[in-house]
C-alpha cells in the first residue's frame, strides 16, 4: 500500500511476474525496443529463446496482460555469450550455466522493486535444478545495478572479442549460486 496525500492508502498496481507465453513475445519486443535501443534484437530470437526454455522466461504484467517488463534466461555455456540478434538454435548439450540474455522494464515500472524479486526467483530456481551460477553481459551502464544483485566482473580470456557487438560498456558477469 502507499500513501496518497492526506494520509489515505491505496493499493499499488497489480503488476505481478509470470511464466512468458507465446503470445507475450510482442509486448516483451516492445519493452526492448525502448530498452534496449542500442541493441536491437529481432523478434525471432524472442520467440527461440522462449520455446527453447519457456522455464527461463518470465514476463511482468497487469491485470489486463499487458507485458511492462521481461526476464529471459536459458542453459549456456561457461565464459561466451551468444551474439547478439542472432538465432541459437538450440540450448547446447553442454551447457555449464544459466545465462540471463535479458531484463528489462517499462519506463514507466522502473524503480518500483520489480527487479530484485525475478532476479531472486530465478537464481532459487537455477540452484535448485542444480545450476552452479548465473552469467550475463552488462550493457548500457548497468554494471553496478547488477553487482548489487549478486553479480560480479569476470574477465575470461578471449571474451574482450565476444563482447564487441555488445559495446564498449559490455561486462561479463557471474553470479555464484
Amino acid at each position: 500500500m502507499e500513501l496518497q496525500q492526506g494520509g489515505t492508502e491505496r493499493p499499488l498496481s497489480p503488476l505481478e511476474w509470470r511464466p512468458m507465453a507465446p503470445e507475450d513475445v510482442d509486448g516483451v519486443v516492445a519493452v526492448a525496443r525502448l530498452s534496449f535501443p542500442d541493441h536491437f534484437e529481432a523478434r525471432e530470437c524472442f520467440a527461440e529463446r522462449q520455446a527453447l526454455a519457456p522455464e527461463g522466461c518470465f514476463v511482468l504484467s497487469d491485470p489486463a496482460g499487458t507485458v511492462r517488463g521481461y526476464l529471459m534466461a536459458y542453459p549456456w555455456r561457461r565464459n561466451a555469450a551468444p551474439p547478439l540478434d542472432s538465432l541459437i538454435g538450440a540450448v547446447p548439450e553442454d551447457a555449464q550455466v544459466v545465462y540471463l540474455h535479458d531484463l528489462a522494464m517499462h519506463p514507466d515500472t522502473r524503480g518500483g522493486g520489480y527487479t530484485r524479486i525475478i532476479v531472486e526467483r530465478l537464481a532459487e530456481q537455477a540452484k535448485a535444478a542444480g545450476w552452479p551460477e548465473i552469467a550475463l553481459v552488462a550493457v548500457n551502464e548497468a554494471t553496478a545495478f547488477w553487482e548489487r544483485n549478486g553479480f560480479v566482473v569476470q574477465n575470461p580470456p578471449g571474451m574482450a572479442e565476444k563482447l564487441a557487438s555488445y559495446g564498449a560498456d559490455a561486462r561479463y558477469m557471474v553470479r555464484p549460486l
